[in-house]
């Protein structure tokens, strides 16, 4: 009888822990993404962490839904909570793809433009593991958050200048050596790295919309 009781109780899940989890797992992962881009430390260590800090993130996601399945209380709007975490795991999955990629096309040589995208991905992890507790009180961190997003948007344009930079510079390499199947290869790993700053504005949006709803 008492069971039944408990289970009639509101229950309020703690998402916070959730979203903060995920921010270590891809912090991580972009730190040996970061790493495999300027050859640094053992490639194969690298590209296992990815995929290893990728499963983590599908762990926390799950874990996420089955809360907002079961919890009565939420601190945001369900549809608010998915979305977030959604975009999130959408970034480390393109990691995740990133990392194949490279390690399927057998990509070792990293142009300079292909290692700043990686410490800018780097970057941007941080910027989102420092927005995710302010989640706790949106209104009072209200503006501090939105610095972050302002941050996370501004260098998802820094990528797409490195990115165009790097294609022409590839394009005219290629036009010189006449080896288009070396520029495929990097025309691919350029647009893998690419789409994760693009899944980074797809975060700051999320965040940005919790401010404006709940700031």
């Amino acid at each position: 009888m008492f069971g039944w009781f408990q289970r009639l109780l509101p229950h309020s899940g703690d998402f916070f822990i959730l979203f903060e989890r995920h921010a270590a797992a891809m912090t991580a992962a972009a730190d040996a993404l970061a790493k495999l881009t300027a050859g640094e430390g053992d490639r194969a260590a690298n590209l296992r962490t990815i995929r290893d800090r990728e499963h983590d993130a599908d762990e926390v996601i799950r874990e996420t839904l089955h809360e907002v399945r079961q919890t009565f209380l939420t601190p945001f709007d369900r549809g608010a909570i998915t979305a977030l975490i959604g975009s999130m795991d959408d970034t480390i999955d393109e990691m995740n793809r990133t990392a194949s990629a490279i390690e399927l096309l057998e990509v070792e040589n990293f142009d300079p433009e292909m290692k700043q995208i990686g410490v800018l991905v780097q970057d941007a992890c941080r910027l989102i593991s420092e927005a995710m507790p302010l989640l706790r009180d949106v209104e009072r961190n209200g503006r501090r958050l939105h610095e972050l997003t302002a941050k996370l948007v501004k260098l998802e344009g820094e990528v797409d200048v490195l990115h165009d930079t790097g294609m022409k510079n590839a394009f005219q390499a290629q036009k010189k050596k006449s080896d288009p199947l070396a520029f495929m290869v990097t025309r691919e790993t350029y647009k893998n790295l690419e789409r994760i700053a693009d899944a980074f504005e797809d975060v700051a949006n999320e965040v940005d919309s919790l401010v404006i709803d709940h700031g």
